[in-house]
């Protein structure tokens, strides 16, 4: 089987879609019985990352100074129709139209269906056009978990039956990571309205008068809408020089702060999966999510939840940066969740389900 797959979010800065697809082609291109061909369609030269995987997984490159939209519809289908595919694999939310082989597609989540006042309405409306379309057309689609098949369904139509489960994996348990930690309070994520960053920075000003040595630190990029400003919320709430914030780090640099933290936040109305507070989890940070149905099926008792109130959320972190006790048992916990997890697991399903597109 010759699968063809959709590489932009590989691309520079890959962040949580670059992250899943990335995880998949590590599965597929280690496993010698893998007998199947991949290759990759790309924009811009392949990062290095990708380059490891060659020649297990070819590369082909249309130029381009645009990654978006018009790409898509036109050097990633012209590439697609002239590689004589089974079967493409499209895993950030939208593919390319009139394919001449049938597609999977992946759809984390559908935020901008389900509460479009995130979006600028000109980016909503091209989201919603486009997923509804791809979706449709669509031999299988994927979504990263139960709550987010539902919401698939739900918005864009489909039949339970056309869509497949196949969340994340996530890291292995860094036994080497340090015990004894500072203070810190760590997010990692985009910046977007939906993770109420607002709530956050007010609850951490709260913790911060139990705990006076504490710090925050934010790292993702900011892409609010509408605008949120997170250091004029730190310098409202007098903790301007304890919070610290970078669009973006290193793989390395954010290992660091994984290993360091003392806590980890995320707390998000919306979200197909959530891979960052595993990923903190494993590094010896337990987690504070916010309670919603999303978090209760992927996090179980591995993560305390918290309502999007500033004093629940204060006391919530003022206590595990306090307390060890707690702060171990819920790390406890929510190790014994990673092993619900698998990349190894996740591959399997997601080529099962390219070889029953390619198959129909």
């Amino acid at each position: 089987m010759h699968v063809g797959i959709d590489g932009r979010e590989l691309l520079g800065q890959a962040t949580g879609v670059g992250r899943y697809l990335l995880g998949f082609l590590d599965v597929w291109a280690a496993d010698p019985a893998c007998a199947h061909h991949f290759t990759v369609f790309l924009p811009a030269s392949p990062p290095a990352t990708l380059r490891a995987l060659m020649p297990r997984v070819r590369v082909e490159v249309a130029p381009a100074s645009s990654h978006g939209t018009a790409w898509e519809q036109v050097e990633l289908r012209r590439m697609a129709n002239a590689a004589e595919l089974d079967v493409f694999y499209a895993p950030a939310y939208t593919a390319p139209m009139r394919l001449r082989c049938p597609s999977v597609l992946v759809v984390h989540d559908v935020s901008y269906f389900a509460h479009p006042e995130w979006f600028p309405w000109r980016e909503g409306l091209r989201r919603r056009w486009l997923t509804r379309r791809s979706a449709r057309s669509a031999a299988r689609v994927i979504a990263v978990s139960s709550f987010s098949a539902r919401e698939v369904a739900r918005y864009v139509g489909l039949d339970a039956s056309r869509i497949v489960i196949a969340p994340g994996g996530v890291p292995d348990v860094d036994v080497t990571a340090p015990v004894g930690r500072p203070p810190v309070v760590l997010y990692v994520g985009s910046l977007l309205n939906r993770r109420r960053l607002p709530e956050l920075v007010a609850g951490f000003a709260k913790a911060a008068h139990d705990v006076p040595e504490a710090r925050l630190v934010l790292v993702g990029a900011n892409r609010t809408h509408p605008r949120q400003d997170v250091r004029a919320m730190a310098l409202a709430h007098g903790v301007a020089d304890r919070v610290d914030w970078q669009e973006y780090i290193s793989d390395e640099a954010l290992r660091g702060w994984y290993r360091r933290a003392r806590v980890f936040a995320f707390l998000s109305d919306y979200e197909g999966f959530g891979m960052t507070p595993f990923e903190a989890i494993a590094a010896g940070a337990p987690a504070v999510v916010l309670d919603t149905p999303l978090s209760r099926e992927v996090y179980g008792n591995g993560a305390r939840f918290v309502a999007p109130d500033a004093a629940e959320i204060g006391a919530a972190l003022s206590e595990l940066l306090q307390d060890d006790a707690v702060r171990f048992s819920l790390l406890a916990a929510g190790r014994a969740r990673l092993a619900r997890y698998s990349w190894a697991r996740s591959a399997a399903l997601t080529l099962e389900a390219l070889e029953s597109a390619a198959g129909s």
